[in-house]
């Protein structure tokens, strides 16, 4: 095995050992300790291996790799943080252990986005190592805010130059030519005051996997009604149980709002338009497609604020629609008020970085794949040419679930990949 792929298969065992969930900003860590610490290894780990490192303010850091106009340079794009773990009960090994069972790496963030950076660290190394000189500087760019804001990327677009061409390795192969836009809304609904509290999801990119509603009482034909439709009632506590996924891909998880809200909408605790127009807008939104795909809507954090029933939504909408069509559209379903957006982005599918990308892939994989577009969102937005170029093996995304892994043979493909990548399109 190759002595690089092997330092890097034991540093990304380390890295995931890091929570680095983020939390209240302290003592010049804007994003909180763990998502410091992490950034901290990563940096003093290629310092060791002889890189060049400049970490601006916590926010985000970035590892350099030869000579040249920041601007024309080449940008790898990863983050350190992570999405929470969840409940933990539903992972076979401790989330933040980074154990290894059965030639599979266990551990929130392997995949999104730990194992891919380290790996493409690396293969900086095997090349620098070798003697390759790149004609153009590389910038192993790490930030630390992905998962739920991106101010990491605002805060480097003031300090440092962004290249105008790279790739995140933050998403699925063959190579990802599309992104869908992404629009985070949150809805304010009325509910019948016996509901005390209602709470449920922990990001809005996450499809919410548990879920409760404490109510002031409940008669025995309401405690029937609601364990008719799946839930767990204690007393006058309501419980919802559901599965996590990406919120991108809310098709593969099983969301726990969905039974929650037509429960208490059948016993008069919310009204049930609220249900529908949250879980049933199939109609509204059916001519919503392109080749990018159609919108997907998933309803991922609920709670009580202000008298209100607050319900944050996460939106991925095809690539080629405008976002006042889709704001149009989702002013049908209540009042809402927008938290986060960012515009969809298409690169050429002719064009030398998607093809180059591809052509690699195809061969290491001996594959015969084309360039695909996802709802995901990666840092490949912040460049002006730029693709997300794996980790995820198609049909096998293991992204924001539980018992989150990888599988080492899969790594080493990833890092003949990204090896063979970076220095073809740097040479």
């Amino acid at each position: 095995m190759n002595k690089y792929f092997e330092k890097a298969v034991e540093k990304t065992k380390e890295l995931v050992q890091i929570k680095s969930v983020k939390e209240p900003p302290i003592g010049g860590m804007p994003f909180g300790k763990g998502i410091a610490d992490a950034l901290n290894y990563f940096l003093d780990l290629a310092k060791s291996l002889g890189f060049e490192t400049v970490n601006y303010d916590n926010y985000i850091g970035e590892v350099v790799f030869g000579e040249g106009n920041d601007k024309d340079g080449f940008a790898i794009l990863c983050h350190l943080d992570v999405v929470p773990e969840g409940d933990e009960s539903k992972w076979t090994y401790p989330p933040y252990s980074g154990v290894e069972v059965n030639g599979e790496i266990y551990g929130r963030g392997i995949v999104d986005d730990k194992a891919p950076a380290v790996l493409c660290l690396y293969a900086l190394k095997e090349l620098k190592d070798s003697g390759f000189i790149p004609s153009k500087k590389i910038k192993l760019i790490l930030g630390c805010d992905e998962e739920s804001g991106w101010d990491c990327i605002e805060h480097y677009s003031k300090v440092a130059v962004m290249p105008n061409e790279g790739f995140s390795p933050d998403g699925e192969f063959p190579v990802i030519y599309a992104e869908k836009g992404i629009l985070h809304v949150e809805f304010s609904f009325d509910y019948d005051s016996r509901l005390i509290s209602l709470s449920g999801g922990e990001r809005v990119n996450m499809v919410c996997d548990f879920a409760t509603a404490k109510v002031d009482s409940l008669t025995e034909s309401e405690i029937k009604i609601l364990k008719g439709v799946g839930l767990t009632v204690e007393e006058n506590l309501v419980k919802s149980y559901g599965k996590s996924a990406h919120g991108s891909t809310p098709e593969i998880g099983e969301n726990a709002l969905k039974r929650l809200f037509i429960g208490l909408g059948s016993v008069g605790l919310i009204d049930l338009d609220v249900y529908s127009g949250l879980f049933l807008n199939e109609d509204l939104f059916s001519e919503i497609k392109d080749e990018t795909g159609k919108l997907t809507f998933s309803p991922d954090v609920c709670f009580l604020s202000d008298g209100k029933l607050k319900v944050q939504t996460d939106i991925r909408y095809p690539a080629t629609f405008p976002l006042d069509k889709i704001l149009e559209l989702v002013l049908e379903l209540g009042e809402y008020k927008i938290l986060h957006e960012q515009a969809p982005i298409m690169c050429d599918k002719d064009g030398k970085l998607v093809k180059t990308l591809l052509d690699i892939y195809n061969k290491e994989f001996n594959a015969s794949e084309l360039p695909i577009a996802i709802g995901g969102g990666t840092y490949a937005r912040a460049l002006k040419n730029g693709v997300a170029f794996g980790p995820s093996m198609l049909t096998d995304n293991m992204c924001h679930v539980p018992n989150e892994r990888m599988k080492i043979s899969n790594m080493a493909k990833c890092y003949n990949v990204y090896y063979k990548a970076i220095e073809k399109l740097t040479k």
